[in-house]
């Protein structure tokens, strides 16, 4: 179930931020500012139109910690709105995520997070339990019809990566 189902202590955070490294950034700033638990979830949303940008949600467990969060975060500035901006977020921050490092297999990544299901790009079949994943220390699932899945690529030796890397290159990096 994604965090609006769980939970309707959602906010969306609109603080201009227009590349989603900077919005990782944040969304872990204010993880650490606002003292956010293991189970709350933050993610990034694309935002398209005349004002292109990524705007933050963050579910929480509670309306007192929803309260808080609202209260602290409309202090810093930033524009703070109830609920999801849509159902489609790519997930930062989830229970769990902080294990997902080195190389694990996808029954691991499945037992230690909240991640639903992994796929593989390309092909209709999910992966073996057993299948190695290396995770690079960057795993970013999606909210994809109330469940968070996470995108792999084949990767050497049989193994998986996630399909969204850590450092990409810019677009016309070399021009």
């Amino acid at each position: 179930m994604g965090p609006a189902l769980v939970t309707p202590y959602v906010l969306t955070v609109d603080a201009g931020v227009r590349e989603l490294r900077a919005a990782d950034h944040l969304l872990h700033a204010l993880a650490a500012e606002l003292a956010l638990p293991e189970d709350a979830f933050g993610c990034t949303h694309l935002v398209r139109g005349e004002r292109p940008r990524v705007v933050l949600s963050l579910a929480l467990p509670s309306e007192p910690l929803r309260r808080t969060a609202l209260e602290r975060l409309t202090g810093l500035g930033h524009e703070v709105l109830p609920g999801l901006p849509d159902p489609v977020g790519r997930a930062v921050l989830y229970p769990g995520v902080t294990s997902l490092t080195g190389t694990l297999t996808v029954a691991d990544v499945l037992s230690r997070s909240a991640i639903d299901r992994v796929t593989v790009l390309g092909t209709p079949d999910p992966p073996g339990p057993g299948t190695p994943l290396t995770t690079r220390d960057h795993v970013r699932p999606q909210w994809q019809d109330g469940a968070l899945v996470l995108t792999a690529m084949p990767a050497a030796g049989g193994s998986l990566v996630p399909f969204e890397v850590p450092d990409p290159t810019p677009c016309c990096a070399d021009h």
